[in-house]
């Protein structure tokens, strides 16, 4: 029970590291106040109206607003992680060993010696059975 325990436990702290330095942006492309397409690692595509248009003549200067907007949002992951441990001298790797040693058989069940038969007294004994049984050779 303690080894599944144990695996559940450090699969799920692997589940967090993971999530929590993995990084992603996701785009998000709107047609005036709608969602019209949402996407996670790739580029978003358009609905096909957009009016970028230059100017025919260099007179005209007006330029009509697209309708459409693009929207990115990133989410950044943690980048600053510890992955060398300070160095423990050998007096306090000793004592974290016998803390955890120590810690861990405090919930270790004791073996009680259990005698099913406590409980029943023998029976009554009428005559002695290995007197009757024993055979005297002459």
């Amino acid at each position: 029970m303690r080894a599944v325990f144990a695996k559940i436990v450090s699969f799920l702290m692997a589940i967090v590291v993971l999530f929590s330095t993995m990084s992603f942006t996701v785009d998000m492309h709107y047609c005036g106040d709608t969602l019209v397409d949402m996407a996670i690692f790739h580029k978003v595509e358009t609905c096909g109206m957009d009016m970028q248009q230059k100017p025919t003549s260099s007179e005209c200067s007006m330029i009509k607003k697209s309708c459409c907007s693009d929207k990115q949002v990133i989410v950044d992951g943690q980048d600053e992680l510890q992955l060398n441990l300070h160095k423990l001298s050998l007096d306090k790797q000793v004592f974290v060993a016998t803390l955890l040693y120590t810690y861990l058989n405090l919930f270790e069940d004791t073996d009680k010696e259990v005698t099913p038969y406590r409980a029943y007294k023998p029976p009554c004994v009428i005559k002695e059975i290995y007197k009757i049984d024993e055979s005297y050779l002459i």
